[in-house]
C-alpha cells in the first residue's frame, strides 16, 4: 500500500523543477517532474519525494484533518 501526502507549496524552483512543500509544520523538497502548471499556494499530493497531482484545497484541507482526527501527525 502507497500513502501520498497533501502537501502545500511554499517555493518554487523552476531552474530545477522543484518545490519546497509544508504539511503539519514540516518542510520538504520535492520534484515537480510528474506535475504541470503549480503555483505558489497549490496543494499536490507527495509521495516518496515527487509531487504526483495538483488537488483541490478543500480536498487537501478534508484530507489533513482527517489524518489530524486519526492521530497522524509528521511534526516531532
Amino acid at each position: 500500500m502507497c500513502l501520498a501526502i497533501p502537501a502545500k507549496i511554499i517555493a518554487l524552483d523552476t531552474s530545477n523543477d522543484r518545490a519546497t512543500v509544508t504539511v503539519d509544520n514540516v518542510q520538504v523538497e520535492v520534484s515537480l517532474a510528474l506535475v504541470d502548471d503549480v503555483v505558489i499556494g497549490d496543494y499536490v499530493l507527495v509521495h516518496v519525494g515527487y509531487a504526483l497531482n495538483k488537488i483541490d484545497q478543500d480536498e487537501a484541507l478534508k484530507t489533513i484533518a482527517l489524518f489530524a482526527e486519526a492521530g497522524l501527525s509528521w511534526a516531532s
